[in-house]
């Protein structure tokens, strides 16, 4: 029998990638200054945690203009979502199955 962990996701499993992508899979889309202030964390923390889950397939990031500004909106990919889907069976199933060490009830 394989144990649970190891179905866990090293991407996502990270306390802030974890944060972003649970936050993009309850929207279609949302910008960058949304998902900052929702995760509580700065700019730059995002960026490098972004650009990890872009690299990975996980996340998509598109670029435009309001105005004469630069916006940044970002999305959970269907890949993203599939891991965060496994990701979380495996936390479930390691949260509600396995017993304690010495236990044989």
């Amino acid at each position: 029998m394989t144990h649970p962990r190891k179905s866990l996701d090293s991407v996502i499993h990270a306390p802030v990638r974890f944060s972003i992508a649970a936050a993009l899979a309850s929207v279609d889309e949302s910008d960058f200054r949304t998902l900052r202030d929702a995760i509580e964390i700065t700019d730059s923390a995002l960026s490098k945690q972004i650009a990890l889950l872009e690299e990975a397939g996980y996340v998509k990031v598109r670029k435009g203009f309001v105005g004469k500004r630069t916006r940044t909106w970002l999305s959970l990919s269907p890949k993203g979502r599939t891991a965060l889907t496994r990701h979380l069976a495996a936390l479930q199933e390691i949260a509600s199955g396995t017993p304690p060490m010495g236990d044989t009830d």
